[in-house]
């Protein structure tokens, strides 16, 4: 594997792998109206602007690239579900449940991330290739139930499939994105030829596909549930032209907000798929009218 400096970083702690302390920033803090406003996120019971979930997953890369090598980009997934939202520069580490480096073995294991008090920001899996087991948010959509009551997502119907979305990052995009964890490969040459997508700019791109589908009729305020990213044929590029089209996987209902799960499938203009994303987003009741 190449050497980088954000991989040297990483430290075998009690058969577990660490990161360093990281301070994400907050980068849509003036977005008014938004889960990561203030304002907004008070009256909604938040401590305060939220940071977006995607912004956290660009911190695991190099924890990753020290237990699976080089082709976690090709063939890897990384499947995280949020359990408390960090305001902007709150420190927070990653940490990959697994005692050696795995080599070429198709293996998930666990992955967590938390804030330096000990409170835990997210959990899930990561993995090469096929292994049998389920990922965290394959795990947790079979667990799914009856929707229950809907009035923000109504209109929407499991199995819905969107048209296909034109998907493309611009260099200048995916330098300028919010990466708490840059490394050398995303702006420039990589060991595949060209820049690669990080996984926060993977899901932008992927989202590209939301445009098939109509998820938001109504007025509410929305958060990133859950999202897991992977590469079956990647890694996924910067500067090339895709393919997404979504399809709506389940509908559901908590005390505080409404949610879908939506799977987004990427491909070349071929129609080779090369990589897929797991969305779970949140609509705030509190937010809506309607409730």
């Amino acid at each position: 594997m190449t050497q980088i400096e954000p991989t040297a970083q990483i430290q075998l702690e009690d058969g577990r792998f660490v990161g360093p302390y990281r301070s994400p920033v907050n980068f849509s803090a003036d977005e008014k109206g938004s889960i990561h406003d203030d304002k907004t996120a008070q009256k909604l019971g938040f401590r305060g602007g939220t940071v977006a979930g995607s912004i956290h997953m660009d911190q695991f890369p190099p924890i990753l690239l020290r237990v699976f090598g080089e082709r976690w980009f090709e063939t890897g997934r990384l499947s995280t579900y949020f359990l408390n939202a960090t305001l902007h520069g709150e420190s927070v580490r990653t940490i990959a449940e697994t005692p050696e480096p795995l080599a070429d073995a198709d293996v998930q294991v666990r992955v967590t991330m938390e804030r330096d008090d000990g409170t835990p920001v997210l959990e899930g899996t990561a993995s090469l290739g096929s292994p049998p087991e389920p990922s965290e948010l394959r795990k947790r959509l079979l667990q799914q139930r009856e929707p229950g009551e809907l009035r923000i997502l109504e209109h929407l119907r499991v199995g819905t499939v969107g048209e296909p979305q034109a998907a493309r990052i611009e260099p200048d995009e995916s330098r300028g994105s919010a990466r708490t964890e840059p490394l050398p490969w995303y702006s420039g040459a990589s060991p595949w030829g060209g820049a690669i997508a990080s996984p926060q700019v993977a899901v932008h791109l992927m989202r590209s596909a939301e445009r098939g589908l109509e998820l938001r009729r109504h007025r509410a305020v929305g958060l990133f549930g859950a999202i897991e990213v992977a590469a079956s044929r990647g890694p996924i590029f910067v500067d090339r032209d895709y393919l997404a089209s979504a399809e709506i996987l389940a509908l559901g209902s908590t005390p505080k907000t409404e949610y879908l799960w939506y799977e987004t499938r990427l491909s070349e203009k071929t129609g080779e798929e090369i990589g897929s994303m797991l969305m779970m987003l949140r609509f705030m009741k509190g937010s809506s009218d309607l409730w």
